[in-house]
């Protein structure tokens, strides 16, 4: 599997489904790295999915950093996204284009923003700079205090308009969440960029997930993620057996170990 680029992306438009998910470790990002998926988001949902945050409120970018680095450092082919955390790009374009630099310097292919028509001039100096961005309407989670909590948002002919809007900017994709079906499907329609649905129903051009949610990690899985794994179970019972046989004396058995007679 060859590196993927933004050029990839949209080739794929309208054509063959983009695969994402996020990731924010080595190891999990490893073995992502030796799947077909398209993409990896390194998310601000890491506040909520490692380190414990009510909200993706409180991620700052020395935790992108952490995380992106992480990442990177798995070496993969997958073209690595990374979010740009709350008020990292809200104060001003000269911070916004700062800060998605920096994220470009520590191995990020491309940057994410949450936001509609209010940001695109912003996204517009982004992507002037020569930094790729892809935008995320609908549901901005980094939003939920002014939306009044992670609700489906409605309005069709804003969410058409924001669309436009970052288009015209020069995202390279756009991330739908938590939208009916049929409004995804009308945008997926009328713009020329990668859609890619989180929520938003099978219309459009991908989906991406939260790792936490398809392996079955979290304490919370939202509706619209299926659950492959019950790793929350798995681990609770691989980590009791281990009790288990240590207190029973079960481990570590002589395969485990080693002595001066053999």
């Amino acid at each position: 599997m060859e590196k993927v680029t933004i050029k990839n992306f949209l080739k794929k438009k309208g054509k063959d489904k983009i695969v994402m998910l996020t990731a924010y470790d080595y190891s999990i990002t490893k073995i992502l790295g030796r799947t077909q998926l398209d993409g990896i988001l390194v998310g601000d949902s890491l506040g909520m999915a490692v380190l414990g945050y009510n909200s993706t409120l409180p991620v700052n970018m020395k935790d992108i950093i952490h995380h992106l680095k992480a990442v990177v450092n798995a070496k993969i082919n997958q073209l690595i996204v990374a979010d740009m955390p709350f008020l990292s790009y809200e104060y001003s374009s000269k911070a916004a284009i700062k800060n998605a630099g920096i994220l470009v310097k520590h191995g990020a292919d491309a940057i994410k923003l949450e936001g509609g028509k209010e940001i695109s001039g912003k996204i517009s100096k982004i992507v002037k700079a020569g930094i790729p961005v892809m935008g995320h309407i609908g549901l901005t989670p980094q939003r939920f205090l002014e939306i009044g909590g992670y609700k489906i948002v409605k309005d069709e002919a804003k969410l058409l308009e924001d669309a436009k809007a970052l288009e015209s900017a020069g995202v390279f994709s756009i991330v739908i969440e938590n939208v009916y079906s049929e409004i995804a499907q009308k945008i997926t329609r009328e713009v020329n960029v990668p859609t890619i649905c989180i929520g938003a129903g099978p219309f459009c051009d991908g989906q991406i997930l939260v790792i936490n949610d398809l392996l079955g990690l979290g304490e919370f899985t939202p509706y619209f993620a299926k659950k492959y794994l019950d790793l929350n179970n798995e681990i609770l019972s691989a980590v009791n057996s281990f009790i288990d046989d240590v207190r029973n004396s079960k481990f570590p058995s002589k395969e485990y170990y080693r002595s001066l007679d053999n």
